[in-house]
């Protein structure tokens, strides 16, 4: 699969899962409406669709998508909530980063 398309794949299924959970928080400690509830449960579920779009395993898939929802959700927590991420945050958030690039994208040598 094309970097680019599984990265926003990637970044898809994290604003779902991020946006869902988001949604389901607000109804439940925020008292919104039961409908942001049921909002997010929605949301939820396309962020379980969206990963099944990536054409490595499950297992790999779900891995890499670790390190990027830890970035994604400093950087929802950033623009959203107003938690201004130090350079512990950050640091922590690119080491992630790159392990779980190093996780899906490195090439693999299959013995047979």
């Amino acid at each position: 699969m094309n970097v680019i398309k599984s990265l926003l794949l990637f970044i898809l299924a994290g604003i779902c899962e991020i946006g869902g959970g988001y949604l389901i928080w607000q109804w439940l400690k925020e008292d919104k409406p039961y409908w942001y509830g049921l909002a997010g449960a929605v949301i939820l579920a396309l962020y379980g669709i969206a990963a099944t779009w990536q054409t490595a395993n499950f297992g790999r898939v779900y891995a890499t998508y670790g390190g990027v929802f830890i970035v994604l959700a400093l950087l929802w927590a950033w623009k959203v909530d107003g938690f201004k991420p130090d350079r512990w945050d950050m640091i922590g958030a690119g080491i992630a980063l790159i392990g779980a690039c190093i996780i899906i994208y490195m090439p693999r040598h299959h013995i047979v």
